[in-house]
């Protein structure tokens, strides 16, 4: 019974690492939601859940991979995986990961940090320093840290999702159906949805050999990513659609339509709004802070590994890793001041697509020949 509940408690451990890298501030406000699935119809009720299908097969073959193998930084990974092809598409991957370095912990701060600021009235760069702060002393605290974090941070995001979207899906409900049948007299053609839901998923999975690699190590046999991304699948698939199906209800609205918040159209349009609007705003902080954190975290692994092989993620900070994450912290924080945001918005379509190369279509490629890494051979 122990080892059940321990594997239990790795599983969501590890799935709610995945859910926060996922759930930035633009899950959160539901701009992105509005963006890859609903603006394509009805089937955004499926390619949401899609979407997180193919996640939890690419990261659960990651870490199956990476624990079978032994190796838990993306740069050892990578080597062992790419094989004798690791010199091209190694560096390639560098190329992804740093860009992903430049846009996502920027975004964090500039969404995190302009909702902190109107929140409480506190200029914008003192909410950015605030932002960055938290960051950095998650990041310095190793891998098992940020699980922990992850945790508490996705529980909070879950709870408040739940109060924000069950009261006013319960309370909209003829609008909800009213909006699905909306969306589905409008016969939207099926590809653009089934391709925009790729696109989403490739976004997500450019990360993702960095960090699942990296808690790979939390599992006790290869075998159980299995476990862990099938919880990690329904996890994510229940919140994900639960936020679709929600803003349903609001998607004939005329505000919708010109919406870059569609969340706080639902609040507006529904019930609780004077107390669900802070809730909103604190979820779109939490969600930009626990997707920087896994993202700077991983980063500060693979240079420490460059420049210690001994290096332990889960160890006491070193000056190694202090002066590491505080530069990619700094970073993130310098892009975020030259009001960068709709540039580094526009950097996810073209991570998406940067990721096809080097990480969608090899990673098929390597589960064909291989067998899904089954061969003696491998």
């Amino acid at each position: 019974m122990e080892k059940k509940v321990n594997r239990l408690s790795i599983a969501m451990g590890i799935t709610f690492v995945w859910f926060t890298t996922q759930f930035g501030g633009g899950f959160a406000s539901g701009a992105q939601l509005k963006s890859y699935f609903i603006r394509y119809g009805i089937m955004c009720l499926f390619t949401c859940v899609g979407a997180q299908a193919i996640c939890a097969v690419y990261n659960g073959y990651i870490a199956y991979y990476a624990k079978k193998h032994n190796v838990y930084d993306y740069s050892s990974f990578n080597k062992k995986f790419y094989g004798k092809y690791s010199a091209i598409f190694s560096n390639l991957f560098e190329l992804v990961y740093i860009f992903v370095l430049l846009v996502v912990p920027a975004v964090a701060f500039s969404t995190g940090g302009t909702t902190l600021s109107k929140m409480i009235g506190v200029p914008y760069f003192a909410c950015t320093v605030v932002i960055g702060i938290f960051i950095f002393v998650v990041a310095i605290y190793g891998t098992a840290m940020v699980r922990k974090v992850a945790t508490a941070l996705s529980i909070l995001i879950v709870v408040g999702l739940l109060l924000v979207f069950i009261p006013n899906i319960i309370v909209q409900w003829d609008s909800v159906v009213s909006g699905i049948g909306y969306l589905a007299d409008q016969k939207a053609p099926v590809w653009p949805a089934l391709w925009s839901m790729i696109v989403y998923a490739a976004f997500q999975i450019a990360s993702s050999p960095a960090i699942h690699s990296q808690h790979a190590e939390a599992l006790d046999k290869p075998k159980d990513a299995v476990y862990t991304y099938v919880v990690g699948f329904i996890v994510n698939s229940l919140m994900i659609f639960l936020s679709t199906l929600g803003l349903l209800a609001i998607v004939q609205t005329t505000e919708y339509a010109n919406a870059s918040l569609p969340v706080i159209v639902l609040v507006e349009n529904g019930v609780g709004g004077a107390l669900l609007t802070p809730i909103i705003s604190i979820l779109i902080i939490l969600g930009s802070v626990s997707t920087a954190v896994n993202m700077v975290a991983a980063g500060t692994v693979r240079v420490c590994n460059m420049l210690d092989k001994n290096f332990d993620p889960d160890g006491k900070p070193t000056s190694k890793v202090i002066i590491t994450t505080l530069i990619l912290c700094l970073v993130g924080l310098g892009v975020a001041q030259f009001g960068l945001l709709p540039l580094v918005n526009k950097g996810y379509g073209i991570l998406a697509y940067l990721t096809f190369p080097v990480i969608i279509i090899p990673y098929i490629i390597h589960m064909i020949h291989t067998k899904f890494d089954t061969k003696s051979n491998n």
